[in-house]
Order: structure tokens, then C-alpha cells, then sequence
């Protein structure tokens, strides 16, 4: 890409999207297209045709997405497949209509089978059952994968599906009800300190792994490969990209970290009448290595910057 090429990232004020503007402006990148929801409704097609006429995108970043946790998920199936559906099927045919060169959509490690080998690599997609929990969404997000390869295969377009993992960050969710469980365990033990609470509850068990990726690596690495020859055209291995770091830890164990680095004293307690979700989700990064490409940020430097961050803005 050029500094001057007119890129356009669908989801601008979100925790991927405003870490991919970060990375951009960093870059040197100066025709960003970053609409808010008042300026255009991307679940609406005419809005998204007409934005797509005026403003000729070059280059796509689907960041836009409804997303939350355990809780948000089961709660609202219906809008989490609708909303994600509408808004992906908007953007990448318009993307395809007005000749948009490369777009990175942005998928979600829940794309994977619950019980999936470990560590899960991109080929392991469509071998097995969803985790019920999250399958509406899931089930969104495959379909724009498909909905990319087609485009692809059909139009000759070059189409990148990536899923990232667990992501954190600046601009994270931190509402109880619809956040993931890494800013939802940051906003619970600071309030658990302000107000000296005896004790924290938290969902499941403690025993699920996950891994966590700071979103400004993400964003490093949709700027990667926005400026990487990616062969978009092999029907053996169509493009997808796992972006993480490889790295795992339990629920029960961040629970811990960041109880530390809120400075919080409270007893750690965990409601296995809850569930657990997927009980191990890691990532192979291996293809993003194989492309020179790695997450720099380790976890506790980037719990203690959303942390600080939270403190400013929460």
C-alpha cells in the first residue's frame, strides 16, 4: 500500500478497529475511512453501497462485528448471527463491486470445533461441533470465510479471512453483562478494591485455557499482510490466518495476574454451576511465523496497559 491509498476500516471505533487506525496513522497511512455508526449503518446495503460510491476504498478492514462473552452470547443468539451476517455480506460484495484490492475480514478463534486438536490449526475448520455457547456467531463468521473463498474463486479477488484470538485492549468492553473475561476480571477487582469487597465470583470452574492477543498486535498484523503477496488462488489451502501469540493460560491463573496488577486483595471464588465454554482454545500460529510475522506484546505488559488505560477512561 501507499501512504496516500484510501483505506477503509469497517468498525473504526471498537477494540480491533481503534487499534488498527493506531497502527495506520503510526505507519504513515493519511486517507483513512473510519465512519462512525452515525454516519453509516453497515447493516444497511444502500448506506454501504453509497459509501462504497463516494469514497472508493482501495484497501478493506472488516473490524466491524457484534461481539461479547459467555453471557451475551447465550443471551442474544438471534442478533449475533442476524447483525453479523448482514454486515459482513454488506461489505464484502461491495467490496468486490467497486474493485477493492485486498480486504482482511476478521473472524474469531470460535470459528473452531469445541473439542478441536490443540493447538488448533486454520485446516481443523468445519471438523467437529461449535461450542453451543457461541455457535450463532461462530456460524456467522464461517460463512464469511466461505464468503471471501467464493469471492476469490468466482472473481478473481484477494479476499483474506484471519482469525485472531481472545483480543484486549484499549477501547475493550468492560460492561459485566456483554464483555469477554479478560476486561470483565479487570473492571470486577477494581471495583472489588474501590469498594474493599471480601470476595470476587467468577463464571466456571477456573480450568478452560486461553490464550490472549493485545489488540495493537492484531493490528500489526493486518497491516503485514495488507502490504504481503499473499497466492489467494490455491484450492488446497484457500487463504485464512490464525493470529495469536501460542501462548495459553488458565482462567484460574489470569484471575491471579490480574487481581495482582489491579492491586486487589480480595478472595478469588468460581461458580462451576457456570459454564466453562470450550475447555482449551490455542492457536497454532505456525503460517503467520512461516510469514516472518509474530506478536511482540507478552500478557502481563499488555493487562497492565489496558488496565492503565481503564483507570483513564472507565
Amino acid at each position: 500500500m501507499k501512504p496516500e491509498s484510501k483505506i477503509f476500516i469497517a468498525g473504526a471505533r471498537g477494540l480491533a478497529g481503534s487499534a488498527i487506525i493506531r497502527r495506520l496513522e503510526e505507519s504513515g497511512y493519511t486517507q483513512l475511512l473510519c465512519p462512525g455508526h452515525a454516519e453509516l449503518e453497515l447493516m444497511d446495503p444502500a448506506a454501504v453501497l453509497n459509501y462504497f460510491k463516494k469514497h472508493a476504498p482501495e484497501y478493506v478492514i472488516l473490524a466491524a462485528a457484534r461481539v461479547g462473552g459467555i453471557l451475551a452470547n447465550s443471551t442474544y443468539p438471534a442478533e449475533f448471527i442476524y447483525e453479523n451476517l448482514m454486515i459482513q455480506n454488506n461489505i464484502i460484495h461491495q467490496s468486490w463491486v467497486h474493485g477493492v484490492r485486498k480486504l482482511i475480514f476478521l473472524g474469531s478463534s470460535c470459528v473452531y470445533p469445541k473439542h478441536c486438536p490443540q493447538p488448533i490449526r486454520e485446516d481443523h475448520l468445519m471438523t467437529g461441533p461449535l461450542e453451543p455457547t457461541n455457535s450463532a456467531y461462530a456460524l456467522a463468521k464461517i460463512a464469511g470465510i466461505e464468503m471471501c473463498w467464493a469471492y476469490n474463486r468466482q472473481y478473481g479477488t484477494a479476499f483474506i479471512p484471519v482469525m485472531p484470538t481472545n483480543l484486549y485492549g484499549p477501547n475493550d468492553n468492560f460492561d459485566l453483562k456483554t464483555s469477554h473475561v479478560l476486561s470483565a476480571l479487570i473492571r470486577k477487582f477494581h471495583e472489588a478494591k474501590k469498594s474493599r469487597t471480601d470476595f470476587v465470583t467468577i463464571w466456571g470452574s477456573g480450568s478452560p485455557r486461553r490464550e490472549f492477543l493485545y489488540a495493537d498486535d492484531l493490528a500489526d498484523a493486518c497491516l503485514f499482510l495488507l502490504n504481503k503477496e499473499i497466492d489467494v488462488k490455491d484450492p488446497l489451502t484457500p487463504p485464512l490466518f490464525n493470529i495469536g501469540t501460542g501462548k495459553e493460560i488458565t482462567i484460574k491463573d489470569l484471575a491471579e495476574m490480574i487481581r495482582e496488577i489491579c492491586g486487589c486483595e480480595c478472595e478469588i471464588r468460581f461458580d462451576a454451576s457456570k459454564p466453562d465454554g470450550t475447555p482449551r482454545k490455542l492457536l497454532d500460529v505456525s503460517r503467520m511465523k512461516a510469514l516472518s510475522w509474530e506478536a511482540e506484546t507478552n500478557l502481563r505488559s499488555g493487562i497492565e496497559k489496558t488496565y492503565q488505560w481503564y483507570i483513564n477512561n472507565g
